[in-house]
């Protein structure tokens, strides 16, 4: 298994705060990774930077060995890292199919216009719907659906984009305790069928602990944990700091962290 991405000692800073903290990671092909951290420890930080969002302080980022330090969102877009949002960025007043014919349209490799390209782009925005579960949603205005499924039309809009890496950011805030695992469930079985390395900013715990290989626990800046859940969940760094316990009466490594 290859690396796809790698930080090396990125840094960040505005003014005398330190955002990023000599940061060096390597992530493998096809792996999901979960970054966890209260807010402000710097995991949307992080995110930002490798999707072009922020010029790092110094330090370098590096896609499938391709220097990448700096380059413009759209420019690190077409080479194949995507990303969603907190917020989901979305056209309101469009359907979700014309939300969809629009990412799918500026990702088009080929000139439009022409019978093949239409047939070609057509056949993507169904096979979206059909993996997202939004054929009941095809027709309604993006600024009026339920926050579930504006989260899962801003993800399949990322996906569009066609990425060899996708970053989620808290692909589940606003969504209800039981609609999480059904999201979270749908999301990861599209993108396993596209072998798409995943890394996703959570901070509920569950959903970290059921859906990835590793975590990047994330302090001050800097990766103070880096492992598998079961192990990183237990360390003390981020029981203290990432999860929140103190003392005897402190939680279950498991439960949400509410920041």
């Amino acid at each position: 298994m290859g690396v796809v991405l790698e930080a090396r000692d990125l840094n960040k800073t505005f003014g005398a705060v330190t955002a990023a903290n000599n940061i060096n990671v390597r992530i493998d092909q096809d792996s999901v990774v979960g970054l966890i951290g209260s807010n402000g420890a710097g995991k949307t930080t992080f995110i930002n930077m490798v999707t072009g969002y922020l010029k790092p302080t110094s330090g370098s980022i590096r896609y499938l060995d391709r220097d990448i330090t700096g380059m413009s969102p759209r420019q690190i877009t077409q080479l194949g890292i995507c990303r969603s949002f907190q917020i989901p960025q979305l056209f309101g007043n469009l359907s979700v199919i014309e939300n969809l014919q629009v990412g799918v349209g500026i990702a088009s490799r080929s000139p439009r216009g022409g019978p093949d390209a239409r047939m070609q782009e057509a056949h993507e925005i169904e096979t979206l719907i059909e993996r997202f579960n939004l054929g009941g949603y095809r027709h309604h205005r993006a600024g009026l659906l339920p926050e579930g499924i504006r989260k899962l039309l801003d993800i399949a809009m990322a996906v569009a984009g066609r990425p060899q890496v996708l970053l989620l950011d808290e692909p589940t805030s606003g969504v209800s305790a039981d609609e999480k695992f059904r999201l979270m469930d749908m999301v990861m079985s599209a993108l396993k069928t596209q072998g798409v390395t995943v890394l996703f900013v959570e901070h509920d715990m569950e959903i970290v602990s059921r859906y990835t290989h590793r975590i990047l626990a994330f302090y001050e800046g800097r990766i103070i944990a880096d492992g598998e859940p079961a192990v990183v969940l237990r360390e003390t760094e981020v029981r203290r700091y990432v999860i929140g316990e103190h003392g005897h009466s402190a939680a279950a490594a498991g439960e949400n962290n509410d920041d």
